[in-house]
Protein backbone atom coordinates (compact mmCIF):
# COMPACT_ATOMS: atom_id res chain seq x y z
CA UNK A 1 0.00 0.00 0.00
CA UNK A 2 1.19 3.39 -1.10
CA UNK A 3 2.53 6.16 1.96
CA UNK A 4 -0.03 8.11 2.50
CA UNK A 5 1.94 11.83 2.26
CA UNK A 6 0.25 13.67 5.41
CA UNK A 7 1.46 16.94 4.50
CA UNK A 8 -1.40 17.01 1.90
CA UNK A 9 -4.00 16.56 3.46
CA UNK A 10 -2.59 19.35 6.39
CA UNK A 11 -2.34 21.98 3.98
CA UNK A 12 -6.13 21.02 2.50
CA UNK A 13 -7.27 20.93 6.70
CA UNK A 14 -5.49 24.59 6.96
CA UNK A 15 -6.80 25.90 3.70
CA UNK A 16 -10.19 24.85 4.55
CA UNK A 17 -9.52 26.62 8.10
CA UNK A 18 -8.41 29.82 6.33
CA UNK A 19 -11.79 29.88 4.22
CA UNK A 20 -14.26 28.76 6.72
CA UNK A 21 -12.55 29.60 9.74
CA UNK A 22 -14.02 27.95 13.34
CA UNK A 23 -15.11 30.79 15.72
CA UNK A 24 -16.14 30.58 19.68
CA UNK A 25 -19.57 30.41 19.78
CA UNK A 26 -19.47 32.72 23.20
CA UNK A 27 -16.97 35.64 21.24
CA UNK A 28 -16.71 34.81 18.04
CA UNK A 29 -12.86 34.80 17.99
CA UNK A 30 -10.73 32.14 15.53
CA UNK A 31 -10.70 29.27 17.63
CA UNK A 32 -7.55 26.67 17.60
CA UNK A 33 -7.17 23.59 15.65
CA UNK A 34 -7.95 21.38 18.89
CA UNK A 35 -11.07 24.11 20.26
CA UNK A 36 -14.27 22.61 20.29
CA UNK A 37 -16.77 25.18 20.53
CA UNK A 38 -15.18 27.78 23.43
CA UNK A 39 -11.93 29.05 23.20
CA UNK A 40 -9.81 29.32 26.17
CA UNK A 41 -10.66 32.38 26.81
CA UNK A 42 -14.29 31.92 27.53
CA UNK A 43 -13.73 28.75 28.76
CA UNK A 44 -12.05 30.15 31.97
CA UNK A 45 -13.62 33.33 31.73
CA UNK A 46 -17.61 32.85 31.55
CA UNK A 47 -19.15 33.95 35.04
CA UNK A 48 -19.10 30.30 36.40
CA UNK A 49 -21.21 30.47 39.53
CA UNK A 50 -19.68 27.56 41.29
CA UNK A 51 -22.96 26.77 43.45
CA UNK A 52 -22.30 23.04 42.90
CA UNK A 53 -19.16 23.39 45.46
CA UNK A 54 -22.08 24.10 48.15
CA UNK A 55 -25.36 22.29 49.16
CA UNK A 56 -27.10 25.41 49.77
CA UNK A 57 -26.57 28.07 47.26
CA UNK A 58 -28.89 30.83 45.50
CA UNK A 59 -29.90 28.45 43.29
CA UNK A 60 -31.68 26.30 45.70
CA UNK A 61 -32.63 29.05 47.37
CA UNK A 62 -35.36 29.36 44.74
CA UNK A 63 -36.88 26.05 45.99
CA UNK A 64 -37.02 26.64 49.30
CA UNK A 65 -40.60 25.66 50.38
CA UNK A 66 -41.75 24.74 46.89
CA UNK A 67 -39.46 21.56 46.50
CA UNK A 68 -37.40 19.49 48.62
CA UNK A 69 -34.06 19.62 46.17
CA UNK A 70 -30.97 17.07 47.48
CA UNK A 71 -28.87 19.48 45.66
CA UNK A 72 -28.92 22.42 42.86
CA UNK A 73 -26.80 24.25 40.65
CA UNK A 74 -26.82 26.58 37.81
CA UNK A 75 -23.39 26.13 35.58
CA UNK A 76 -22.79 30.18 34.87
CA UNK A 77 -24.49 33.52 35.32
CA UNK A 78 -26.47 35.04 32.05
CA UNK A 79 -26.71 38.47 31.39
CA UNK A 80 -28.66 40.68 28.60
CA UNK A 81 -26.38 40.84 25.77
CA UNK A 82 -23.78 38.61 27.71
CA UNK A 83 -21.50 35.77 25.88
CA UNK A 84 -23.85 33.11 28.15
CA UNK A 85 -26.88 34.70 26.53
CA UNK A 86 -25.63 34.24 23.13
CA UNK A 87 -24.39 31.18 23.95
CA UNK A 88 -28.01 29.61 25.06
CA UNK A 89 -29.63 31.80 22.34
CA UNK A 90 -27.66 29.98 19.48
CA UNK A 91 -28.27 26.93 21.38
CA UNK A 92 -32.15 26.90 21.52
CA UNK A 93 -32.57 29.07 17.94
CA UNK A 94 -29.75 28.66 15.41
CA UNK A 95 -29.76 24.72 15.60
CA UNK A 96 -26.82 24.28 17.62
CA UNK A 97 -27.57 21.69 19.86
CA UNK A 98 -23.74 20.75 20.12
CA UNK A 99 -23.70 23.62 22.35
CA UNK A 100 -26.07 22.09 25.27
CA UNK A 101 -24.04 18.85 24.85
CA UNK A 102 -20.51 20.05 25.72
CA UNK A 103 -21.44 22.17 28.00
CA UNK A 104 -22.82 19.52 29.91
CA UNK A 105 -20.08 17.22 29.16
CA UNK A 106 -17.94 20.25 30.90
CA UNK A 107 -20.00 20.41 33.86
CA UNK A 108 -20.71 16.91 34.23
CA UNK A 109 -17.24 16.71 35.13
CA UNK A 110 -17.24 19.03 38.25
CA UNK A 111 -20.54 17.38 39.65
CA UNK A 112 -18.85 14.59 39.98
CA UNK A 113 -16.33 15.80 41.87
CA UNK A 114 -18.79 16.43 44.63
CA UNK A 115 -20.24 14.65 47.63
CA UNK A 116 -23.67 15.84 47.16
CA UNK A 117 -23.96 14.73 43.48
CA UNK A 118 -22.58 11.46 43.50
CA UNK A 119 -25.66 9.52 44.82
CA UNK A 120 -27.78 10.41 41.35
CA UNK A 121 -29.33 7.61 39.41
CA UNK A 122 -30.21 9.14 36.31
CA UNK A 123 -30.70 12.70 34.19
CA UNK A 124 -34.23 13.20 33.13
CA UNK A 125 -34.26 16.83 31.37
CA UNK A 126 -37.33 18.55 31.06
CA UNK A 127 -39.58 17.48 27.92
CA UNK A 128 -40.43 20.18 25.10
CA UNK A 129 -43.83 19.81 23.55
CA UNK A 130 -43.70 17.31 20.25
CA UNK A 131 -44.63 19.85 17.78
CA UNK A 132 -42.10 23.02 19.13
CA UNK A 133 -39.39 19.88 19.50
CA UNK A 134 -40.48 19.43 15.41
CA UNK A 135 -40.14 22.89 14.47
CA UNK A 136 -36.38 23.07 16.54
CA UNK A 137 -35.18 20.10 15.50
CA UNK A 138 -34.10 18.50 18.94
CA UNK A 139 -34.69 19.20 22.72
CA UNK A 140 -32.13 21.58 24.14
CA UNK A 141 -32.62 21.09 27.51
CA UNK A 142 -31.80 16.68 26.64
CA UNK A 143 -28.86 17.61 24.94
CA UNK A 144 -27.45 19.58 27.94
CA UNK A 145 -28.62 16.23 29.65
CA UNK A 146 -26.55 13.99 27.42
CA UNK A 147 -23.49 15.52 27.80
CA UNK A 148 -24.00 15.36 31.87
CA UNK A 149 -24.87 11.40 31.19
CA UNK A 150 -21.85 10.91 28.92
CA UNK A 151 -19.24 12.71 31.55
CA UNK A 152 -20.91 11.51 34.96
CA UNK A 153 -21.33 8.15 33.42
CA UNK A 154 -25.47 7.97 34.20
CA UNK A 155 -28.36 6.90 32.46
CA UNK A 156 -30.17 9.40 29.91
CA UNK A 157 -34.07 9.14 30.03
CA UNK A 158 -35.09 12.24 27.77
CA UNK A 159 -38.34 10.53 26.88
CA UNK A 160 -39.18 10.38 30.95
CA UNK A 161 -41.63 12.73 31.30
CA UNK A 162 -43.81 14.19 28.29
CA UNK A 163 -45.32 17.95 27.94
CA UNK A 164 -49.08 16.84 26.12
CA UNK A 165 -50.23 20.39 26.24
CA UNK A 166 -49.07 23.44 23.51
CA UNK A 167 -47.57 26.14 25.34
CA UNK A 168 -46.64 29.43 23.37
CA UNK A 169 -43.22 31.15 24.82
CA UNK A 170 -42.68 32.14 28.59
CA UNK A 171 -40.44 35.09 28.13
CA UNK A 172 -42.81 37.95 28.03
CA UNK A 173 -45.06 35.87 30.82
CA UNK A 174 -45.36 36.82 34.17
CA UNK A 175 -43.66 34.88 37.06
CA UNK A 176 -47.60 33.92 38.28
CA UNK A 177 -48.73 33.23 34.84
CA UNK A 178 -45.32 30.97 34.13
CA UNK A 179 -46.74 29.46 37.56
CA UNK A 180 -50.33 28.80 36.64
CA UNK A 181 -49.35 27.25 32.90
CA UNK A 182 -47.16 25.21 34.40
CA UNK A 183 -49.04 23.31 36.67
CA UNK A 184 -50.63 21.12 34.22
CA UNK A 185 -48.54 20.92 31.50
CA UNK A 186 -46.45 18.43 32.47
CA UNK A 187 -46.63 14.52 33.70
CA UNK A 188 -44.78 11.10 34.06
CA UNK A 189 -44.33 9.28 30.84
CA UNK A 190 -41.98 6.48 32.23
CA UNK A 191 -42.57 6.14 35.61
CA UNK A 192 -40.53 2.54 35.95
CA UNK A 193 -37.50 4.82 34.71
CA UNK A 194 -37.82 7.25 37.53
CA UNK A 195 -39.69 5.32 41.07
CA UNK A 196 -37.49 5.03 43.80
CA UNK A 197 -34.51 6.89 42.08
CA UNK A 198 -32.30 9.79 42.86
CA UNK A 199 -32.98 12.12 39.18
CA UNK A 200 -31.13 14.74 38.19
CA UNK A 201 -33.78 16.86 36.58
CA UNK A 202 -32.16 19.50 34.39
CA UNK A 203 -33.31 22.64 31.78
CA UNK A 204 -31.42 25.23 29.98
CA UNK A 205 -32.20 28.21 32.05
CA UNK A 206 -33.83 28.94 35.51
CA UNK A 207 -36.05 32.25 35.43
CA UNK A 208 -39.04 31.86 37.84
CA UNK A 209 -38.20 28.08 38.74
CA UNK A 210 -41.67 27.22 37.70
CA UNK A 211 -41.26 24.91 34.93
CA UNK A 212 -38.38 22.84 37.29
CA UNK A 213 -41.16 22.85 40.02
CA UNK A 214 -43.96 21.53 37.80
CA UNK A 215 -41.80 18.73 36.18
CA UNK A 216 -40.41 18.00 40.32
CA UNK A 217 -43.66 18.09 41.51
CA UNK A 218 -44.67 15.42 39.11
CA UNK A 219 -42.02 12.74 39.53
CA UNK A 220 -42.30 13.40 43.51
CA UNK A 221 -45.49 11.73 43.76
CA UNK A 222 -43.81 8.50 42.77
CA UNK A 223 -42.55 6.78 46.08
CA UNK A 224 -39.37 7.55 47.30
CA UNK A 225 -37.87 9.25 44.46
CA UNK A 226 -35.81 12.00 44.95
CA UNK A 227 -34.81 15.22 43.17
CA UNK A 228 -31.80 17.22 41.91
CA UNK A 229 -32.03 20.01 39.33
CA UNK A 230 -28.81 21.72 37.73
CA UNK A 231 -29.52 24.49 34.74
CA UNK A 232 -26.67 25.61 32.02
CA UNK A 233 -27.51 29.46 33.35
CA UNK A 234 -29.62 31.63 35.69
CA UNK A 235 -30.17 35.04 35.50
CA UNK A 236 -27.40 37.16 37.63
CA UNK A 237 -28.09 39.63 40.49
Amino acid sequence: MANIDTRHFRWLHDFFNLLYPKLCLACGSNLPPNDELLCLSCEFQLPKTKQHEQKENAFTEIFWGRVPLQSGAAQYYFSKSGRVQRLIHQLKYEHKSEIGHQLGVLFGRQLREQDHFKGIDAIVPVPLHPRKQHQRGYNQAAAFGAGLAESMELPHYPYALERPEYAESQTRKSRQERLENAQTAFRVKKPELITGKHILLVDDVLTTGATLEACASQMLVLPETTISMVTIAMASD
